[in-house]
């Protein structure tokens, strides 16, 4: 059995393993990155699986993410939450860590809100802001769809000249001006493989090319959505903003700790987002 034949057979097999124990199918896949997690005790009716209990699934060995699949309601939608997610830096090809997002695709998402923590690029920004994803720079040496295509998942070559649904950015930044939520940007978030930050050189490389924030996730699991024929709609929580003239040491702990005091206004945002779907 080649490598993308193993590969079939494992999605396949956590497919089978989630439908006979869910009543019903997720409409919305939301995954949630650093400090994030918070969003799913906002679940009615929640049903809680362990990565580990899951056939194949992989395992986050990031401490900020809990490692739940946790299925349930939000404004009416059966929705399944990815509490912690994968990143390239632990050692996860992206097909592996697009495993999830594959999975719940086959179940019969047909939507993904992605969200994340990254660092501000544009001077324009403010730590704490919350930026709508427009569209993406891929510097993650590794793409989920390398390989054999399987014709039943998706193309070959998937367009992503629209990659993140227009309708729901739209929609979310009404959302936000209706709730009087005023540190909300719209911007371009660039992927980069980590673990390491970036150094000053690095940060005004990633503003010439074109980045307003920058991350180490949610690339590929947009790109393995795109695939399956899902809208997407990203958002980041801008933890923090790099000046290049002016570099500052970036701890882990801050950027979490901005994360979680952003957060409330996420929830808010998408509580309210998902009364407009």
């Amino acid at each position: 059995m080649n490598e993308m034949a193993k590969y079939r057979l494992q999605v396949e097999e956590a497919v089978t393993f989630l439908q006979t124990r869910l009543t019903n199918q997720p409409e919305i896949i939301l995954v949630l990155g650093t400090g994030l997690g918070a969003l799913a005790d906002h679940l009615d009716h929640p049903q809680t699986i362990a990565y580990e209990d899951i056939p194949h699934f992989p395992r986050s060995t990031v401490a900020s993410h809990a490692g739940n699949l946790i299925f349930g309601q939000l404004g009416g939608k059966q929705v399944a939450a990815l509490q912690g997610r994968f990143h390239y830096y632990e050692g996860y090809s992206a097909k592996e860590l697009t495993f999830p997002v594959r999975v719940l695709s086959l179940l019969g998402a047909e939507t993904m809100l992605v969200s994340n923590a990254a660092g501000g690029l544009n001077p324009a920004h403010a730590a704490g802001s919350l930026m709508v994803i427009r569209d993406h720079i891929n510097l993650i040496p590794d793409n989920p769809l390398r390989g054999e295509n399987i014709d039943a998942w998706g193309v070959r070559f998937p367009d992503l000249s629209a990659t993140y649904d227009q309708e729901l950015i739209a929609q979310t930044l009404a959302c936000a001006d209706k709730l009087g939520i005023t540190k909300m940007e719209s911007g371009i978030y660039v992927a980069i493989p980590g673990p390491s930050l970036e150094t000053p050189a690095e940060t005004r490389y990633l503003r010439q090319i074109g980045a307003d924030a920058v991350g180490m996730s949610t690339v590929p699991e947009v790109i393995v959505a795109k695939h399956a024929g899902l809208k997407v709609l990203g958002i980041s929580v801008v933890s923090n903003v790099n000046d290049p003239d002016n570099q500052q040491p970036i701890l882990l702990e801050e950027i979490i700790a901005q994360t979680e005091q952003t957060a409330a206004q996420l929830v808010r945002l998408i509580l309210e987002l998902f009364k407009e779907l």
